[in-house]
């Protein structure tokens, strides 16, 4: 887990960037290019594209014309660590008289206080120097239902030292990206070399997450192919959406993952022979982190005998999000002698996965709750007997533990015959594209290392 938030954390590189464009429907979409770089046989619907990604903090570019006099300079900058309203609001070169008291005072403006580095503030400023509007674009990824919006805080220069405050929420535009790595160290190295964001780099964990373990299968070379969404407000991205298609070769062997919504149904990922992944047990409680022991005999750390481990232990700091391995229902959760405080969640099949040495539970859980894969139910501690914060977690088949890395995991629900048909329909043109990328990966192996540079 540090591995994963030191990722979250990073800048993506300032170099040239590989990124492909998809043709879907007949429409291309991509990044936006200074360079083609031709391969020997490219399938005719996927380019190849070398763009230099220049970040700045300020920038000055087309304003909403709607919004916007004509005499107007419109210029936008992102929040860095450290800041505060009054250092963004000289980069934007606004100083309006009254402006910081009415947002102390209005109770529609606080969420100007809770500023996020890598978020988005934006200004209208008329020819005269006085501000017209100015937006902070707080959560640009969220969902209204079944829309993908983009909510911002919007203050509105109505007279002298008077002002407007309001939150908004607009529809964003969605757009399909594809890419493609090898690994040569870790995921997130490879996913950064080919300018695929860390949210898909996420996705792409979580949902091949019951094939592969992130952590110990991983071998360089392995390489992968991904089909995304890109959410976009006015032309400016506006947050990762969902992945759509994915395949990873680990040791020889590919996995491969396609999202589908069946008719009446809900959605999820499915393989290529059309079976629910969601099924299958994750083999991780908590991605990207390291075993600290594994399962079977060992010297006890605080016994100092040695005696059998039912579980296996995940080593991570206090506080990093603990996940259902799979869906279930709360069986107990509370303190459980020298596990601390633990969380049994039970499963079909007389299967009973445990979660213990937790420091808290997730808000509102309680037995008897329903809980689905991935779903956060703990994080974790170091209660009850244990020398450091870390997770034990334990399988059990009929309350007897077995090796979590070594069990046969449970089969996933297929589609019936009409479903099946549906998804054929819709995953067929993305197993094609998954194909053309590999195709073209093999083809040019040195281009990663081209726009790595």
């Amino acid at each position: 887990m540090q591995d994963i938030q030191a990722a979250r954390r990073r800048p993506k590189k300032m170099a040239a960037r590989l990124t492909a464009g998809l043709c879907l429907g007949g429409l291309l979409v991509g990044a936006g290019a200074v360079a083609m770089v031709q391969p020997k046989q490219a399938a005719p619907d996927i380019r190849l594209l070398v763009s230099d990604v220049m970040r700045v903090p300020l920038v000055a570019v087309q304003a909403p014309q709607q919004q916007t006099q004509e005499d107007s300079f419109f210029s936008e900058t992102r929040i860095q660590s450290g800041d505060n309203l009054s250092t963004i609001f000289e980069r934007l070169g606004v100083s309006e008289d009254g402006l910081m008291q009415f947002i102390t005072v209005n109770k529609d403006a606080r969420s100007a206080y809770k500023l996020y580095p890598g978020r988005t503030v934006q200004a209208a400023v008329g020819a005269d120097g006085a501000m017209q509007w100015l937006r902070y674009i707080h959560t640009p990824g969220a969902q209204d239902g079944l829309d993908h919006v983009t909510e911002y805080l919007e203050i509105i220069k109505t007279g002298d030292r008077e002002f407007l405050a309001r939150e908004v929420a607009e529809k964003t535009e969605s757009q399909t990206h594809v890419g493609f790595g090898t690994i040569n160290s870790s995921l997130f190295a490879a996913t950064d070399a080919a300018g695929i964001p860390d949210g898909v780099t996420l996705q792409m964990a979580e949902v091949l997450g019951g094939k592969i373990d992130f952590v110990r299968d991983l071998r360089q070379g392995d390489s992968f192919r991904v089909i995304y969404e890109t959410r976009y407000h006015e032309g400016r991205p506006a947050g990762t959406g969902r992945v759509l298609a994915v395949e990873f070769v680990n040791k020889g062997e590919k996995a491969e993952a396609f999202w589908f919504e069946p008719e009446g149904g809900s959605g999820g990922y499915y393989d290529s022979n059309g079976k629910s992944l969601k099924g299958a047990f994750l083999r991780n409680a908590i991605p990207f982190t390291r075993i600290s022991s594994t399962f079977g005999m060992r010297k006890h750390p605080i016994h100092n005998r040695w005696r059998q481990h039912s579980g296996i232990d995940f080593a991570a700091p206090t506080g990093t999000p603990i996940q259902a391995t799979s869906d279930g229902v709360v069986e107990s959760i509370g303190r459980k002698g020298g596990y601390g405080n633990t969380i049994v969640l039970r499963h079909p099949n007389n299967i009973t996965t445990l979660y213990a040495h937790q420091s808290r539970f997730a808000k509102g859980l309680k037995k008897g709750d329903r809980v689905s894969q991935g779903q956060v139910i703990g994080y974790v501690g170091s209660t009850g007997w244990s020398t450091g914060p870390h997770l034990h977690y334990e399988f059990r088949v009929s309350n007897k533990p077995v090796d979590p890395l070594g069990v046969k995991m449970p089969e996933a629900v297929v589609l019936d015959d009409k479903q099946r048909e549906q998804f054929v329909s819709l995953v067929n043109p993305l197993r094609n594209q998954l194909e053309r990328m590999a195709m073209l990966q093999d083809e040019n192996p040195d281009l990663l290392k081209l726009a790595a540079r």
